[in-house]
């Protein structure tokens, strides 16, 4: 089914009563399986955009729709991944993992298997009874991504998902993603700031304005899957990333 964003607007009060717009109004839509990225200055909105197909944002005026449904709530056929990976300490990676299941109600031994099952595709085989404080920065975002894909979501919003992470952990989960992805095909809406990650990761790039976020660029990656990591070099990627990077400094930032 169709993500779709129509005159969607978000504003906050600020501390003398009145509303500070934050995002908006914007319209556009995601298709099935599409993988879309949003980039712009800081500020603009962009978390604001993913907590709101979340549902875990209201916004002010317009609306977010599944297919026919309005989002307003969170939805069970969607999964969010922040950037701090939000482990519980006293849990191991297998528990951390295994928590969305365990709160649907699943039985111990079916969401244990289905867990194992997904760590060797994380990597993660070998550290299932380790604790997030002997885990490296990688390997604990790792295991969130787990603990969103093990929910098997038509729907994976991630804000910022590798954005504290250093340039080559980040290249190696951005292929992991991109793995994951072409083995579940779910839909993704993803905020970064590194323009290069965007373009590597989506079907579209969508530019937004400086605060309030409004839609200035809505870019076609075309380029083929499965990417490899040397694409970056090559020069329909480079032209890619040099068109988003103008847009954004078209805007003053």
């Amino acid at each position: 089914m169709r993500l779709s964003l129509r005159e969607l607007s978000i504003s906050f009060p600020n501390p003398v009563g009145d509303m500070l717009p934050a995002l908006g109004p914007i319209s556009f839509d995601v298709a099935e399986e599409e993988f879309v990225c949003v980039v712009g200055p800081t500020g603009c909105g962009k978390s604001s955009l993913i907590r709101a197909l979340a549902g875990l944002l209201r916004p002010t005026a317009g609306s977010a729709r599944y297919g026919d449904e309005t989002i307003d709530n969170p939805m069970d056929r969607f999964a969010i991944m922040f950037q701090d990976a939000s482990l519980m300490p006293w849990r191991t990676v297998l528990d951390n993992i295994a928590l969305p299941l365990e709160i649907a109600g699943l039985p111990r031994d079916l969401r244990y298997d289905r867990v194992r099952a997904l760590l060797s595709q994380l990597h993660l085989e070998q550290f299932e009874r380790a604790y997030p404080a002997e885990l490296s920065g990688g390997m604990a975002q790792r295991v969130a991504l787990g603990r969103v894909i093990v929910q098997q979501p038509r729907v994976l919003l991630l804000d910022e998902p590798f954005g504290a992470l250093d340039a080559l952990t980040r290249e190696k989960l951005s292929l992991e993603l991109l793995r994951l992805r072409q083995r579940y095909m779910q839909t993704i809406v993803m905020v970064t700031h590194d323009i290069s990650e965007a373009v590597f990761l989506a079907d579209r790039v969508i530019v937004l304005s400086r605060r309030p976020g409004r839609l200035v660029a809505d870019i076609a990656v075309d380029l083929t899957r499965p990417r490899a990591p040397d694409l970056i070099y090559e020069k329909p990627f480079l032209q890619l990333t040099r068109r988003v990077r103008a847009e954004i400094e078209d805007l003053g930032t």
